[in-house]
């Protein structure tokens, strides 16, 4: 799936031109979901200088994007136009409702239930715990 991710204020809080802090769970739902063999297209209002230091913050949190504001990395791209890309989601703060937050986006991608993700949960603290408590 190709999935077209915003920065300001849904990687990061809002506080453009300035780098915000990073949403929770946004680079581990994004590297969760490229491991799943998602095509992830960094999708965003930035240009030039503001561009490159997104960029830069992803790659140093361990994201790596398929395309950034175009549809592929061949595709020839100006800065001059903002235009759409193609997507089979779109992951944006500025949808009606707002951001839904990365646990939510989770869940709707891969068709999970809260009652999934609390089941996940507790496998993994008892996984946790065992390993804790387990004798050597």
């Amino acid at each position: 799936m190709i999935i077209a991710v915003d920065f300001d204020g849904t990687i990061v809080s809002h506080e453009y031109p300035a780098i915000g802090k990073e949403n929770m769970f946004a680079f581990q739902t994004l590297k969760m979901l490229q491991k799943q063999g998602h095509l992830l297209i960094l999708w965003t209002y930035r240009a030039g200088k503001e561009l490159h230091e997104a960029v830069e913050f992803c790659h140093k949190n361990g994201i790596e994007f398929y395309a950034v504001n175009k549809n592929s990395p061949d595709e020839e791209y100006t800065n001059v136009i903002s235009r759409k890309i193609y997507a089979d989601i779109y992951i944006d703060d500025r949808n009606i409702g707002g951001f839904i937050g990365w646990t939510k986006i989770w869940q709707i991608i891969n068709n999970e239930t809260d009652t999934d993700l609390e089941q996940k949960e507790k496998l993994q603290n008892k996984n946790f715990i065992g390993r804790f408590f387990a004798k050597k």
